[in-house]
């Protein structure tokens, strides 16, 4: 969509400069159309008729864009695309009676004296007649429906190749990250068959290492199969979260003062996967690590009906306090990448930096599904035995 900035940017030049051309162009459409039609009586020259058709079609322009922004601003994103048929069917009718309204108005306030002044008419001022109002009603709907029928599908052309370039960037978005994955996995049963000697050796030594080579054991165990799927349990990314925060801390002995509070009722919801490791690990990477004395992370998530919700606050060193955020990391760049393909207006981020402290909000709309109805991928999920 780079390729054709003028057609599908939603920078503010681009958008003016694809709507006035559009605009012109329907202006000087109906100008000569009209002109040529009305050619027909024979009455007046050309010339005259061409000027009375260009200042008409300028007259009827208000009602055409009125009538053509609320049809893809208000009805088409509002009731067409969430499928709502019958409120769109009731706004279309509703809308096309109110433009053929007021180009009748138009009609007899402004173009009736226009054709007058223009033909040097000066008889008597003539009667409005029902068959006047209901010609000039008839040309107010033709109108409406000719040009609302082209703007609706523009934009609805627009949208769907808009969609499914963004489903094609998912799709490749996914592959490289499958195949990401899959580099990972040259010989994962060596791993894991490593990881449970060790486990076993521990067991028996060290009660607290043991628990570590469990932790991430399953940490990998996520990465490596659970993250094949385009939805995992909110669950299993909120375990990984703390699998992974707790292996880190162990580096800091106690120095590092870690506030984790995860929601209960996260059973029910599924998120896409590795959506939240890349913040948690920021804190790590830029704040904990950075600071000598007292390092701190804050991590809070809490469900909302089906809204999750992340407040992540993390310390940073005095000497970086006017450095503007980590936004540029290609950890944060690829979610951003992800939030907007899978959760297009479903989501809020908010990334700020303070004088001592990082600042992530995050708001997500999760999706509720049943076991069932997220299926793994591969079908061996290894285990590892005592």
């Amino acid at each position: 969509m780079e390729q054709y900035p003028f057609i599908f940017s939603n920078k503010l030049k681009h958008r003016l400069r694809r709507h006035l051309a559009y605009w012109t162009f329907w202006w000087l459409f109906q100008a000569f159309l009209y002109s040529f039609i009305y050619l027909d009586t024979g009455k007046y020259p050309y010339g005259l008729l061409l000027t009375d058709t260009i200042i008409e079609s300028m007259i009827f322009m208000p009602v055409h864009i009125f009538l053509s922004y609320s049809l893809i601003y208000f009805v088409v994103p509002r009731y067409l695309l969430r499928q709502k048929y019958w409120p769109t069917a009731l706004w279309v009718v509703a809308l096309f009676l109110v433009s053929a309204g007021m180009s009748t108005v138009f009609s007899f306030t402004l173009v009736r004296p226009l054709r007058d002044w223009l033909t040097n008419y000066h008889g008597p001022r003539r009667s409005i007649s029902f068959q006047d109002v209901a010609l000039a009603l008839m040309a107010g709907l033709r109108g409406g429906i000719t040009i609302g029928g082209i703007s609706a599908t523009i934009k609805l052309m627009k949208y769907w190749y808009t969609k499914e370039r963004k489903n094609l960037q998912l799709q490749k978005e996914n592959a490289e990250t499958q195949l990401q994955l899959l580099k990972a996995q040259v010989h994962p049963h060596f791993l894991f068959n490593t990881l449970n000697n060790i486990y076993s050796f521990t067991q028996n030594t060290s009660a607290v290492a043991s628990s570590l080579v469990m932790g991430l054991s399953d940490m990998l165990r996520y990465m490596l199969y659970d993250c094949n799927q385009p939805l995992v349990s909110l669950d299993k990314e909120l375990k990984m979260i703390q699998d992974y925060c707790v292996l880190e801390q162990i580096r800091y002995d106690n120095r590092l003062d870690l506030t984790i509070d995860l929601p209960k009722n996260a059973g029910d919801f599924y998120i896409a996967p590795l959506l939240l490791l890349p913040f948690v690990e920021n804190c790590f990477k830029h704040g904990a690590s950075n600071m000598l004395e007292q390092p701190w992370i804050s991590l809070y998530i809490s469900i909302e009906n089906d809204t999750m919700k992340m407040n992540l606050v993390n310390g940073k060193p005095r000497e970086a306090g006017n450095r503007p955020p980590s936004k540029t990391g290609i950890g944060i760049i690829n979610v951003r990448k992800r939030l907007s393909l899978i959760y297009p207006e479903k989501h809020y981020l908010q990334i700020t930096s303070e004088e001592e402290v990082f600042i992530v909000n995050l708001t997500v709309e999760l999706e509720r599904k049943t076991a069932q109805a997220v299926k793994p991928l591969l079908k061996i999920t290894p285990r590892l035995h005592a």
